[in-house]
């Protein structure tokens, strides 16, 4: 789940902001297509759930299938892979992840007590090394938006940020890989260059968000949710992939995921970052 700056930020981090997304290549992904309509999303409450046939519906549906039941918080300790050229692992680190929705994402990198790793709150992102805060800027961590607040946030709030964030919600198209349908929005049918995010139709959950290059002698980027846990009335992924070129570069597994935990208030203001007591 994470993503950081594009300035003042640990070492460490600095590649994971290159990575909020990939292409995955055709021959990767035997795909079957269809056109916009109306998919039963495999549920008693389905009656009830709004018909999804537009990125409007689609937010609406994610947000009243889950209402009331998504956890508040999470916590998580995250084994991060990082890889070379080669697709050979290069270095491991933990992290340490705490989560409030909505809005609220604090990454500790490395021990705790250094001191080092990015705070989001809102549309703000913070980040500090040896405990000293080294910058702000305006940022919002997108993966944070699609696969956590977009389950706590009224529907209309949300649309309103994906337009912030650059996605076209007036592309909208159904796609199916290895027989799992999948809603897209931010891409025509066919196209994985655009920047877009693709959401598994039964579960109505996040799976894949794709991100164009910011130059032409780029690649685009992928990362996909996978692994899905029941956790507190809501699901947590708990491996999250990082592609490029269909070349994993960055890959991260949570371990000891805790929900609905009573967190200090403080953990979330930057002025606190090396008091504020961590969860467990």
């Amino acid at each position: 789940m994470t993503t950081t700056p594009r300035t003042a930020r640990p070492r460490t981090a600095t590649r994971m902001r290159a990575a909020w997304c990939l292409t995955a290549l055709g021959a990767l992904l035997a795909t079957a297509a269809c056109g916009p309509r109306a998919v039963s999303v495999g549920s008693p409450a389905a009656n009830a759930m709004p018909t999804v046939t537009s990125a409007g519906s689609l937010v609406r549906a994610m947000h009243t299938r889950y209402a009331g039941t998504w956890y508040r918080n999470l916590a998580f300790v995250q084994t991060s892979q990082y890889y070379d050229a080669q697709g050979k692992p290069s270095r491991t680190e933990t992290w340490y992840e705490v989560g409030a929705l909505p809005g609220r994402l604090r990454i500790d990198i490395g021990e705790r007590a250094r001191g080092n790793g990015t705070l989001y709150r809102a549309d703000s992102a913070y980040t500090f090394q040896n405990g000293v805060l080294q910058g702000s800027q305006r940022a919002r961590n997108p993966l944070m938006l699609l696969g956590f607040d977009v389950y706590a946030l009224p529907p209309e709030r949300t649309l309103r940020m994906l337009a912030e964030e650059g996605f076209d919600t007036t592309k909208f198209h159904m796609q199916a890989v290895a027989g799992t349908p999948y809603y897209v929005v931010g891409g025509a049918l066919g196209d994985t260059a655009s920047k877009q995010f693709w959401v598994e139709a039964d579960r109505l959950l996040f799976w894949r968000l794709i991100t164009p290059p910011r130059t032409a002698s780029q690649a685009p980027t992928e990362i996909r949710f996978q692994k899905y846990v029941k956790h507190g009335g809501g699901w947590v992924a708990e491996e999250v992939d990082f592609l490029r070129n269909g070349q994993r570069f960055f890959f991260e597994s949570y371990a000891n995921v805790r929900t609905n935990l009573e967190l200090d208030p403080a953990l979330f203001e930057p002025r606190a970052w090396k008091t504020a007591r961590w969860p467990f």
